[in-house]
């Protein structure tokens, strides 16, 4: 097993090699500007920490998001297009998913990120495996109230939710997490005929998580004016 999982649903492009048992590469540069232009180099820098080359490659998985469009797609057309070459399954993983895992707890919390709009994209969870509600979209105020939170998105209204509920974890998804994750189901029993059908609980197909419509729209038609 070799898994390539990449990561740009939210300002943080990261990439990680996984064989299996670990990590042997793992590579992030936290830039919300520059998804297109990352993801690419930050793929061959894995690949050559590993001493690995693409043929190696057995399975890609991607974040699926939620997150901003435009950097959402990056990822998830790239899985594709990668699997599609390479011959490989590709599959998509909620990024709040990847989040939750990297921060190692074993007690329930929330996971929230940037969703712009003065909004979040949040995740309930049981521990840092088992979602049990999301993913949503609200303003970071009506989120459930006490429970720890881990995540950007949490930490830039630290004031609107209590800085005191935020928990030493890292903001963003790291693909080393997401890869690892990705790989303890991997080795599953029928995995892609779960996968096919919708219902395994954490890999899907690599297809977008989309909470709301794009910020940018095909304009509507123009009004009838009357003489």
């Amino acid at each position: 097993m070799l898994v390539l999982a990449f990561d740009t649903a939210t300002p943080a492009v990261t990439a990680a090699l996984h064989d299996g048992a670990r990590v042997l590469a793992e590579s992030t540069t936290v830039d919300a500007r520059r998804h297109g232009e990352l993801l690419v180099p930050t793929i061959e820098t894995v690949l050559s920490e590993a001493g690995a080359s693409l043929r190696d490659v057995t399975a890609v998985v991607a974040g699926s998001g939620p997150g901003p469009y435009t950097g959402l797609r990056v990822g998830l057309m790239t899985a594709q297009a990668l699997a599609t070459s390479l011959g490989v399954p590709a599959y998509g993983v909620c990024t709040l998913d990847a989040l939750a895992y990297g921060s190692g707890l074993t007690e329930p919390f929330l996971v929230a990120t940037d969703a712009r709009r003065k909004e979040v994209f949040w995740g309930h969870y049981q521990e840092m495996r088992t979602r049990l509600s999301g993913p949503a979209v609200d303003r970071p105020q009506d989120l459930p109230g006490e429970l720890p939170l881990v995540g950007a998105g949490a930490r830039m209204y630290a004031e609107v939710v209590g800085a005191s509920r935020l928990l030493d974890a890292p903001e963003y998804p790291h693909a080393g997490a997401l890869a690892a994750l990705a790989a303890e189901q991997l080795g599953e029993p029928d995995v892609d005929t779960v996968v096919e059908s919708g219902t395994h609980p954490v890999l899907g197909l690599p297809h977008p998580i989309y909470l709301r419509r794009p910020d940018a729209r095909v304009p509507s038609a123009p009004k009838k004016v009357s003489a």
